[in-house]
């Protein structure tokens, strides 16, 4: 994935792994809503997460994720990528529902 990552054993990095399951489970709790009434969703916390086996540059990675629970502005879900029938990744995220418009980046 990334030159050097690791010389003559690439693999996809964890955070990587992480970051996309956590878009993917931003996308499953904006689903929820209307076009118009998105809010932005953000990482909160990671609550869990295992990286069984590599995922390797070049491989097709299914990213999975299912809402377990929400508590006021937290969406706690079950994660899960794999490649086949391998589990490259499986936790769970707390996503935090940001509602104003200045809890989003910083615009420059």
């Amino acid at each position: 994935m990334f030159r050097g990552h690791f010389p003559g054993n690439p693999l996809v990095p964890g955070v990587i792994l992480t970051e996309a399951l956590a878009q993917t489970a931003g996308i499953a709790a904006a689903s929820g809503y209307g076009e118009n009434q998105r809010p932005l969703f953000l990482l909160s916390a990671i609550r869990s997460m295992k990286f069984p086996r590599a995922a390797r540059p070049g491989e097709r990675i299914e990213l999975r994720a299912e809402r377990l629970a929400q508590v006021d502005n937290l969406v706690q879900f079950s994660v899960k990528a794999t490649v086949g029938d391998a589990i490259v990744a499986e936790g769970q995220l707390v996503l935090a529902v940001a509602h104003s418009a200045g809890a989003g980046p910083v615009a420059e």
